[in-house]
């Protein structure tokens, strides 16, 4: 039994922004994120309302963007986005505790509403476990939806119980910055909400 468990949300929480929107800019380019995002804009003014699911927003957004894509190709892109755009984002706060939980054995778990796809290439580096928003694929080619649920409130919970027995565990630990990882954070016996809140320099 490894006596500790530590669950990292990663956007706000690991880095210091949308890891989901960087990427997809980084793939359309400064000319076109906008000009297709501008579409968007009824979409995401009802969500901020809290009138549109957040699910259905990000297969608007995925939709746009990557229906269509070979799978093959957006991993590649992914794997340049986890070298040239993720180590600017990061908190050094976040790196060090990661750090000390490795030192300690606890186990290591990413868990993000972010694509799986794209922080796979970054997750796989610094060697640590991986559960997030899976996207559908159809003969090899992104269709612009989502496979089962987006990886944030309770289906967090859902996924880490669907890999792991917490229960197994001494100790749980949890980072988290939104509502998305309010229930993350309720499963753990140490639960910190936005904690590498430094200034960056």
């Amino acid at each position: 039994m490894r006596s500790g468990l530590a669950l990292f949300d990663f956007d706000g929480t690991i880095s210091d922004r949308d890891s989901f929107l960087l990427f997809v800019r980084h793939w359309a380019g400064p000319v076109r994120f906008p000009v297709r995002m501008a579409a968007l804009a009824p979409q995401v003014a009802r969500f901020l309302l809290g009138r549109y699911p957040n699910q259905r927003l990000k297969e608007d957004v995925l939709t746009r963007f990557f229906r269509g894509v070979a799978e093959e190709e957006f991993r590649q892109q992914a794997a340049r986005f986890a070298r040239e755009r993720i180590p600017a984002i990061l908190r050094p706060a976040a790196l060090e505790r990661l750090a000390w939980h490795r030192h300690k054995g606890h186990r290591l778990l990413v868990v993000s509403a972010t694509p799986a796809l794209i922080l796979a290439p970054w997750c796989a580096e610094m060697d640590l476990e991986l559960v997030a928003t899976e996207l559908e694929v159809s003969q090899g080619r992104l269709t612009g939806r989502i496979q089962g649920a987006n990886c944030r409130g309770a289906a967090k919970v859902e996924r880490i119980r669907a890999l792991l027995d917490p229960d197994r565990f001494d100790d749980i630990y949890a980072y988290g910055d939104s509502d998305g990882d309010r229930e993350m954070l309720a499963l753990a016996d140490h639960a910190f909400y936005r904690p590498f809140r430094e200034e960056r320099r």
